[in-house]
């Protein structure tokens, strides 16, 4: 199974729209995850009208009917392995190991909030961090996530849009 995997677009701000690249990613994939800050419910019905079903949490600029529509986490079945999700992780000093915690029965996490991509491992357990592919901050590319989930693992890409 095919995950298109974007967090932070922080949509529509500024008139900004997801890169070309982005949005073919996320029609060619099995299903989306996004990991919160969409800002407005429209951005959710984009995302939805792009075909693969939607797995979004929310953040914390989501507007009020995201808040009451989202979840703050969510597990997703994929291929046999379990994906949490959750938009702050916290602090990255021991990220990994309360992530583990936390989501006990989860292959993976992905979460957003820093807009900097991260892809951490230990063992069969790993949290991923897109990055957001319309506002990098202090990220040096735009950038979004591919995971292939099989056979109860995660494989996750990072993927650059500019």
């Amino acid at each position: 199974m095919r995950l298109a995997i974007i967090s932070d677009t922080h949509m529509p701000r500024r008139a900004r729209a997801l890169p070309e690249e982005c949005v073919r990613r996320l029609r060619e994939a099995d299903a989306i995850l996004h990991a919160g800050d969409l800002m407005e419910l429209s951005v959710l019905a984009e995302l939805e009208a792009l075909g693969p079903p939607v797995h979004a949490v929310r953040g914390n600029v989501d507007s009020a009917e995201l808040q009451a529509r989202l979840p703050l986490t969510r597990v997703v079945e994929a291929g046999g392995a379990r994906v949490a999700m959750v938009h702050d992780a916290g602090p990255a000093d021991g990220r990994l190991s309360r992530m583990r915690r936390r989501f006990p029965d989860a292959h993976a996490v992905v979460f957003g909030h820093s807009h900097l991509p991260l892809l951490e491992q230990r063992d069969a357990f790993a949290i991923f961090n897109p990055g957001s592919p319309t506002e990098r901050r202090r990220a040096p590319r735009h950038t979004m996530g591919i995971a292939t989930a099989e056979d109860g693992a995660v494989r996750f890409e990072l993927v650059t849009l500019d």
